[in-house]
């Protein structure tokens, strides 16, 4: 053996099933921040393909700083440092648990004249060996999954896809993969190369470092059977190793919710509502000129999938709150009132029954600046009407905002009982999925050229809405499996760690139903500690990101508590933690005691 670093082959063979999860976490890592980055590099291409077609090559030279490029890579930053510090809590944790194995290992190569400067070499060393292996998978992953990606937005969701790059190699991907890995590894193996580097050979010979520490405390029984508290007590004796698998799991909750708020961000910047329309059909001047028998006409028309209207009546004169003021009342048919409700466009206490058909209730748009609630009388054309309900913002404004307006939404006989007014100003239509050019022009031709008539089939944007929901959803599922797995793998490793502890317990008499509820509680401490944690900071998290992200750019907007995803990432945590106790339980029960006292 020329050096002791040619031990590092020799170690990564022997713990290969100890060293599997570590490399799973790398390989993870490599291949989220290659395939973001990647993705990013292809919106890139494919938006200064768009530009050279539209305004030539001068276009590239304010690409790099327009304002989708920043967003692109920043939000591509953003994801690389997020995973880094999953990565390095993960693999650190499982190195921890590593190193408390090796525990005599360690011992043996100091007592031979190792000194502490290069015990810390060779474990830094060792998990850069890992690299080898776990980076260049986690990159051809990476690139792999853009191909597949790019593939499935070009022909799936076409559209605006239609340009991206289909076998696109991004070297940022690529490098930004690479760099991932070996940071990550160096990073997180810090802490467990000081940790193997203060062994002594007097604590190394005699097993395990941990058990001479632990012996002097003596877990407090006197509420709890004995095995749930000593399996609290492992949990809770060993502070780095509760820190970093606290952190670990705590991070996957504040990941999760954290990125649960994307899924939001994207319905408010590409909001979708089940009342868009295909093809608009518009009075030229405004009024309701449109007679209503053409919705007759066009709805029994081939290509026609729905067709409903709407009326409105602008600057009314009106009493609201004991005072006068103009209002706007707008009419919707049946099936836009419904679509309010699909759409969850209603605030809660809203009552939509009593708007339809004739009747003396409305709808009403709300925000901070319109002093309209559910209950309130308003006069108009001297008659009472109530509200019935408050919109959650302003669908007739970009913004959202009311402007101070104050916007009442009736039901189509309603508005002709209060106004006197029958016809339309806006008839809407709805197409089927295989309607042709030849069956819009048809439409066009009944509606005349006496109203203005648009084509909106192309300004479609539920295509690229699911994509990115895809995305976002693709990425928290990640999430969830790293979850998983790194929770089963550190209640794995941490009861490998105390193998010969639980072998002492078995020959003194402890049985394995006993020992299997000592694992459970060790890892009911570790998800408990985790869970709350990751609740408090997550939930502050995803606040911030909220009005940062949404509320300072759509002013209706209001951040409510993201039960949902709460429940679904705690209820994976739980599984993962009742599915982490079964396989080291099961490894003890099928072990002879005397194999588990000598197990190194």
């Amino acid at each position: 053996m020329k050096s002791y670093l040619s031990l590092i082959p020799i170690s990564a063979k022997v713990h290969k099933r100890q060293n599997r999860m570590t490399l799973l976490c790398i390989v993870f890592a490599v291949f989220l921040v290659t395939a973001v980055f990647s993705m990013a590099e292809m919106g890139v291409r494919m938006e200064a393909g768009r530009l050279i077609g539209k305004h030539g090559s001068q276009a590239l030279q304010s690409l790099f700083s327009s304002t989708m490029a920043q967003t692109l890579f920043g939000a591509a930053a953003v994801l690389f440092l997020l995973i880094l510090l999953a990565g390095v809590l993960m693999i650190s944790s499982s190195m921890n648990s590593t190193v408390a194995q090796r525990t005599k290992f360690f011992g043996m190569m100091r007592c031979i004249g190792m000194s502490r400067q290069q015990i810390i070499r060779f474990v830094r060393l060792e998990a850069l060996n890992w690299c080898k292996t776990a980076v260049p998978i986690g990159v051809l992953l990476g690139v792999a999954a853009t191909w597949g990606l790019c593939g499935a937005l070009r022909f799936l969701v076409g559209e605006e896809f239609a340009d991206i790059p289909l076998f696109g190699v991004s070297i940022i991907g690529i490098i930004s993969g690479i760099l991932m890995g070996v940071v990550t590894v160096l990073l997180a193996a810090r802490s467990p190369a000081k940790r193997a580097a203060k062994v002594s050979p007097v604590m190394a010979v005699s097993g395990n470092s941990d058990t001479a520490k632990e012996s002097s405390h003596v877990p407090n029984a006197r509420f709890l059977r004995i095995e749930t508290a000593l399996g609290i007590h492992h949990a809770v004796s060993g502070k780095k190793n509760l820190l970093l698998m606290t952190s670990s799991f705590a991070l996957s909750i504040i990941l999760f919710l954290s990125f649960s708020v994307m899924i939001d961000l994207v319905g408010y910047i590409m909001p979708q509502s089940s009342s868009t329309a295909d093809i608009n059909i518009a009075s030229s001047d405004g009024t309701n000129s449109i007679d209503p028998g053409l919705l007759d006409k066009i709805s029994g028309m081939a290509g026609v999938k729905r067709v409903f209207g709407r009326r409105s009546s602008l600057d009314i004169a009106a009493g609201v709150n004991a005072g006068s003021s103009a209002i706007d009342l707008i009419a919707y048919d049946d099936f836009d009132l419904e679509c309010l409700v699909k759409d969850h466009q209603l605030r809660k206490g809203s009552d939509l029954a009593k708007v339809y058909g004739d009747s003396q209730a409305v709808l009403a748009v709300w925000d901070k600046k319109t002093p309209i609630a559910i209950g309130d009388q308003i006069q108009v054309a001297g008659q009472t009407v109530e509200i019935a309900g408050l919109l959650k913002y302003n669908p007739f404004c970009e913004d959202g905002s009311t402007h101070g307006t104050v916007t009442l939404i009736a039901s189509g006989e309603t508005f002709a009982r209060l106004t006197g007014i029958s016809g339309y100003s806006l008839v809407m239509v709805q197409t089927t999925s295989g309607a042709s050019d030849e069956d819009v022009e048809a439409i066009h031709n009944i509606a005349g050229n006496e109203y203005t008539f648009r084509d909106q089939r192309d300004q479609r944007t539920s295509s690229t809405y699911m994509a990115f929901l895809l995305f976002v959803y693709g990425f928290l599922g990640i999430i969830t499996a790293v979850t998983v797995l790194n929770i089963m793998n550190s209640i794995s490793m941490s009861v490998s760690a105390r193998i010969k502890q639980y072998g002492a317990m078995r020959a003194v008499g402890m049985d394995t139903q006993q020992i299997t509820k000592m694992i459970a509680a060790e890892a009911a401490a570790y998800a408990l500690s985790g869970c709350v944690v990751g609740c408090v900071v997550g939930l502050l998290m995803s606040k911030l990101l909220y009005d940062n992200l949404i509320t300072t750019h759509f002013s209706y907007a209001v951040w409510s508590f993201p039960v949902t995803a709460l429940a679904v990432i705690l209820l994976f945590v739980l599984a993962a933690a009742i599915a982490a106790v079964y396989t080291p339980a099961k490894r003890i029960r099928n072990m002879a005691i005397t194999d588990t006292i000598n197990e190194l």
